[in-house]
């Protein structure tokens, strides 16, 4: 572990606590490469969670995991020209391989929309190849130039879809189904709430015809993107020719998509949910939702209440829950202090008294500490797991809620809002890009999205709060990571 001196207060600096939590939990720590992370195998744990979990679901709609090269060819990306100057100032290439210089240089890979759909060039010929539905896990690098562990660094681990559609509405439904997708997981497993909705034409992902986000507030008040899912539309099929045999024998360009979530969801859900004594993981993530600490005195004790937890330990575990048992020789105290500072959901100490007693003394993450019978103790903690996983997602509702705004009365109001405590703000836009331009060079406030229906106010804003002429559309503005 970690020094034991105490977290500095989130209140007092968020930056600085976050960045403490992530070494006091041994999640990730710095590489000797400048804006790298290392990450360690308890923050590893929670990715591989993350993995399963939406693994599972990619694989129940359809999609199929590949792999492709982590080196494409300068001149692919050059293919696409909105892409290939979104993706330029934080591209690292390869010039030289094998101690000569290379015919053409190579791109570490970025993304690999370019590389995928050259393929999917020679794999698709007729409309009865279609849908082509994908997934690759792997990582990417965006030489960035201000890096923070997990929410930007130079190289990530990410997962990214890409699809091919015979028609545009069948790539506008996949790109909603896997927003939607998003949602449920960051919703349901992360307990971290967010809104929907498609990003303006200068947020959208380079080279697309549409984007969707996903965004998340984290306790700071600031915007987390957690995830896009993006309509591609034709733009890379035609720069990769990318063409099938329709059903009538006509010849046509397919219609692509994709989308991905990165390690940046580890971050997310250290902001949503962390307090000042550290990690506080959902059961549903948690490497570990039980742990079982031993309790001994004497020397004499001890071969008995190791038993005890083994038992325990056997019983938990053939009922599905992720547990482990705390045998180290040190003091109870010391291990309480760690797994708190983890963020394991659940403690169960038990001791010579405890096993007297046919009880264990349950701790909770969030709070409060009581026996427990062993009779029925698979169902008291599940009921427990699934208690505290819809607490963590209330309470950052409650969070988001009463840190945003909606429908400020004026100009004033809404730079008063995003200088003072911030959040999110909602409120109508006129739709010109030089006024979105104006209001992140004067507030740095971006509009992370234009909300789905179901997140705008109940009053539909008609006027531009920034220059008062009539709105096309009611936006959601917040300073982002």
């Amino acid at each position: 572990m970690a020094d034991s001196k105490s977290l500095t207060p989130r209140a007092q600096d968020f930056s600085a606590w976050y960045n403490e939590l992530i070494m006091r939990a041994e999640l990730a720590d710095y590489s000797p490469v400048r804006g790298c992370m290392v990450i360690r195998p308890n923050g590893y744990a929670i990715w591989e969670q993350m993995q399963r979990a939406l693994d599972d679901a990619f694989k129940a709609t359809g999609h199929q995991n590949a792999y492709f090269p982590l080196f494409i060819p300068q001149s692919f990306l050059s293919k696409e020209a909105e892409h290939v100057e979104g993706f330029a100032p934080e591209l690292a290439v390869v010039t030289h391989g094998g101690g000569k210089e290379l015919e053409e240089p190579l791109v570490v890979r970025p993304t690999s929309e370019t590389i995928i759909y050259a393929m999917f060039s020679k794999w698709i010929q007729s409309w009865r190849d279609l849908p082509m539905l994908m997934n690759q896990w792997a990582n990417v690098v965006r030489w960035e130039m201000r890096t923070r562990l997990f929410l930007r660094t130079t190289e990530f681990l990410w997962q990214e879809g890409h699809t091919a559609h015979a028609t545009e509405a069948e790539a506008e439904e996949e790109t909603l189904m896997i927003l939607g997708l998003y949602r449920r997981f960051m919703e349901e497993w992360m307990a971290m709430p967010i809104v929907t909705g498609p990003k303006t034409a200068a947020e959208k992902f380079a080279g697309a015809l549409r984007t969707y986000s996903c965004e998340a507030m984290m306790q700071d008040n600031k915007a987390l993107q957690a995830g896009t899912s993006h309509n591609l539309g034709q733009n890379f099929a035609k720069a990769f020719d990318v063409t099938f045999q329709t059903a009538d024998g006509g010849l046509a360009h397919v219609w692509n998509t994709s989308w991905g979530v990165s390690t940046r969801l580890v971050g997310g859900l250290i902001m949503t949910h962390g307090d000042d004594n550290g990690m506080v993981c959902p059961p549903r993530l948690a490497q570990w939702q039980v742990v079982i600490v031993p309790i001994w005195r004497k020397d004499e004790e001890r071969e008995a209440t190791f038993a005890a937890a083994a038992d325990l330990q056997q019983q938990l575990r053939s009922a599905g829950i992720r547990v482990t048992t705390d045998l180290r020789d040190m003091k109870p105290g010391a291990k309480y202090y760690e797994w708190e500072a983890r963020g394991a959901p659940f403690r169960l100490e038990l001791g010579p008294r405890d096993i007297a007693a046919g009880t264990a003394m349950l701790a909770r993450r969030l709070g409060g500490k009581e026996p427990i019978p062993m009779e029925g103790i698979v169902a008291r903690l599940q009921d427990e797991m699934a208690t505290m996983q819809q607490a963590l997602f209330d309470a950052a509702v409650a969070r988001r809620e009463a840190a945003s705004l909606r429908g400020p009365k004026s100009k004033e109001e809404f730079i008063a809002f995003l200088e003072g405590n911030g959040g999110f703000v909602y409120a109508g836009w006129c739709g010109d890009p030089a006024v979105e331009a104006e209001i992140k060079e004067q507030t740095k406030a971006t509009i992370r999205c234009l909300p789905d229906p179901e997140f705008r106010s109940p009053v539909t804003p008609t006027t531009c709060i920034w220059t008062g002429r009539p709105a096309v559309a009611e936006a959601l503005w917040a300073r982002a990571y």
